[in-house]
């Protein structure tokens, strides 16, 4: 039987095995932080599904670190998207794809750009993508049209993986003890890509929220969105700012830790959603939730065709309504 996937038949000549006899399988997923998280499902599905395999992920720095403390992965490789400038990556990372020998590729970024790389692993190997001749194509000429959490599903059931658990989370942690947080405090996200303002709720709105949640709040982001705390601040003074000073893990540990969160359809929300936080996205005419919303075990979107009309009442409304599903409660605002 195929070592890689007993359902697919017998076992191509390109199976090979790395030095310790395990059959490698290579995992592609470039960016963004949203699509990644997303991809957690997955992972833990190909992980589960291979379990004598040596798996690789081909990623780009960002998510290095965060893959690499998963239990998914056996190597984690970073230089997935070499600039079309740079001929020496190219030929550096083409020749590291074909020396691997890897027998099976998943392609979870399914882009243009990742399609090409199957000339690079080389055609023996069997593909799970949209590559022209993949073995194991994701054939649904609607997978545009669907949420990035089933189709990755659908794609690697088209690939024959059937079993899909809920992925463990425990290792997406971190010691918090240097930012002395309150004891309840809720989060909030307010950026977004820099260059599509109109995914941003103004700062303004998300700082009458946060003064009248009767908790403090804790604003997240890069350095980029300092600012933006200073205006949430400007409103709500128990806010405390951490703009700029967490990761992936920390981020993950805030989330499991948090009341609830809000925030503006970018890829900490993601993360937040993921590890169970009470997570209400805001999200405009920019994306449509259908295909990108977060995903976790209590989530609501509240949408609005101009985002910066949505007013402070609506979205304090909106997260009542989430938490009373989850049986918890919204505090009262704090008396005038």
């Amino acid at each position: 039987m195929n070592a890689l996937n007993q359902n697919a038949g017998p076992a191509p000549a390109s199976a090979q095995r790395g030095a310790t006899g395990r059959p490698r399988v290579l995992v592609i997923k470039l960016a963004a932080l949203g699509d990644f998280v997303q991809a957690f499902g997955p992972f833990a599905a190909i992980r589960v599904h291979h379990p004598d395999a040596a798996i690789t992920l081909l990623t780009t720095p960002p998510y290095a670190d965060l893959a690499r403390r998963s239990p998914w992965f056996d190597a984690v490789w970073s230089d997935g998207r070499p600039s079309w400038r740079d001929p020496a990556a190219w030929w550096h990372l083409a020749r590291r794809l074909r020396a691997a020998g890897f027998a099976r590729v998943y392609d979870l970024q399914t882009s243009r750009r990742s399609s090409r790389y199957r000339l690079l692993v080389g055609p023996r190997a069997e593909w799970s993508g949209i590559a022209p001749g993949a073995s194991h194509p994701h054939a649904n000429p609607g997978r545009d049209a669907m949420h990035t959490v089933e189709r990755q599903r659908e794609q690697l059931e088209m690939a024959g993986i059937r079993h899909f658990p809920p992925p463990e989370l425990d290792w997406l942690d971190a010691d918090l003890s240097a930012f002395a947080l309150p004891p309840r405090f809720a989060l909030l996200v307010p950026g977004a890509s820099p260059g599509r303002p109109a995914k941003r709720w103004p700062a303004e709105r998300y700082g009458e929220l946060a003064a009248g949640l009767g908790l403090p709040a804790v604003v997240i982001g890069g350095p980029a969105e300092t600012p933006l705390a200073a205006a949430i601040k400007e409103r709500a003074p128990d806010t405390l700012d951490l703009t700029g000073r967490t990761d992936f893990a920390a981020i993950g540990a805030l989330g499991r830790r948090a009341a609830f969160a809000v925030g503006n359809d970018t890829g900490p929300m993601h993360l937040l959603a993921a590890t169970g936080c009470p997570t209400l996205a805001l999200f405009g005419a920019e994306s449509d939730p259908a295909l990108c919303a977060p995903r976790g075990p209590a989530v609501a979107v509240l949408r609005h065709p101009r985002l910066a009309e949505l007013g402070a009442a609506e979205v304090r409304a909106a997260l009542a309504g989430l938490l009373a599903e989850e049986g918890f409660g919204v505090p009262d605002p704090p008396r005038p």
